[in-house]
């Protein structure tokens, strides 16, 4: 079996704790949970017919990334960017985490997650860097922990990224 670390990263309150425990648990919670730290859960996941056990760290919200500590993004395998739509400086929180994590740990594969498409009538998002995005190649997905939209299929576009990774290094 193959096991990855994957790193959940972005503001407080766009809903990284919410997507993790919808994707790990299949519940969703109304409540606000605030994570302090890190929360560490494992998922068994199948891809190809390869067992993967993600490592999924949900880090605390963060609008300054030199707050995130360091030894918490060691060993990452891949992450996912988490934004909330309804608030546009999220977006722009989510593209220095990644210019960070890029700096850090160059080719990592990862995916921007727009959460809370549920509340899309008051999404509040620069269209136009979304679609500079997708031009240049970015993996964006429109997600709702709350409506289980896109949930799954976030994890498994990381799963064949890393089982793509796997098999050019070898």
């Amino acid at each position: 079996m193959i096991r990855k670390k994957v790193c959940l990263l972005g503001s407080f309150s766009v809903g990284k704790t919410s997507l993790v425990q919808r994707f790990v648990k299949g519940v969703f919670n109304e409540k606000y949970l605030t994570t302090l730290g890190v929360k560490i859960d494992k998922k068994k996941i199948t891809i190809n017919e390869i067992e993967m056990e993600f490592v999924i760290w949900d880090l605390a919200g963060e609008d300054d990334f030199m707050t995130v500590r360091q030894s918490y993004l060691r060993g990452t395998s891949a992450y996912l960017l988490v934004v909330d739509g309804t608030r546009n400086e999220t977006l722009e929180t989510a593209l220095l985490l990644h210019q960070r994590m890029q700096k850090e740990n160059k080719f990592l594969p990862f995916v921007l997650l727009i959460n809370k498409s549920d509340l899309k009538a008051q999404w509040d998002l620069n269209v136009q860097k979304i679609k500079e995005l997708k031009e240049s190649g970015w993996n964006i997905l429109e997600t709702s922990a709350k409506d289980n939209e896109g949930v799954e299929e976030s994890f498994q576009i990381l799963a064949m990224a890393l089982l793509e990774n796997r098999v050019q290094n070898e």
